[in-house]
């Protein structure tokens, strides 16, 4: 009778090769990529505390921080569905942490006022880029111009409400699109569900490497 040869590997359920994977390893991976979403998220609010005179660059550091974010997370699953997955909440940390220092800032020191478009200077031109002169009820026409840049800016002769910046750091906004607070639950939620998406790809990652899947990335599941 011939020596039965036991391997020294387990077998999965399904008769495929098990790896040894420390689960520790895999918690502390799923761990570290979570940290990594809060961190970015709070470096895009620094960015645009520092940054308020310029808006496009917390944008570009939050896109890019958000789009390094997904990396991680194909990197952690070992499936690269879920960094589609993670663009929605992520959209949400982007707006959150962009918006919130600036419309903080005018919550804080902003001055509110009642106005009324006196002219666009879209008119005449069909443009989407609209940059609204405003006089305030005691006959001032106010230097700062709003902008607004799409087919549905407010006509000439109606009347708003605005908040601007005295020190004419942040541009001016409409009263009621200022909230601050809502920005900062906005990117909030966007964070939990970052987490909870670290949680599933450190999960699923860890079984993956147990299967020994840790190729195609854009197609597995």
């Amino acid at each position: 009778m011939s020596p039965v040869i036991r391997g020294s590997g387990a077998g999965t359920q399904d008769g495929t090769a098990g790896h040894a994977v420390d689960p520790w390893r895999s918690v502390r991976r799923a761990a570290w990529v979570a940290l990594c979403g809060w961190a970015a998220a709070l470096v895009t609010a620094c960015v645009s505390y520092l940054a308020l005179r310029w808006v496009a660059v917390p944008i570009v550091v939050g896109l890019v921080l958000c789009l390094t974010f997904g990396g991680l997370l194909i990197w952690l699953h070992r499936a690269g569905w879920i960094a589609l997955l993670s663009l929605a909440p992520g959209l949400m940390v982007l707006v959150g942490a962009v918006q919130y220092a600036p419309e903080l800032a005018l919550e804080v020191r902003g001055v509110r006022e009642s106005v009324v478009i006196v002219a666009d200077s879209a008119d005449g031109t069909g443009g989407s880029n609209h940059r609204l002169t405003l006089r305030t009820e005691d006959g001032r026409e106010l230097a700062e111009r709003m902008t607004y840049k799409g087919d549905r800016a407010p006509r000439p002769g109606r009347r708003l409400e605005v908040i601007r910046d005295p020190e004419g750091v942040v541009p001016m906004e409409r009263a009621d699109q200022v909230d601050a607070a809502g920005r900062l639950h906005g990117a909030f939620a966007g964070l939990v569900t970052w987490t909870l998406m670290a949680a599933l790809a450190g999960w699923r990652g860890h079984v993956r490497r147990r299967q020994g899947k840790e190729g195609s990335l854009l197609l597995s599941l």
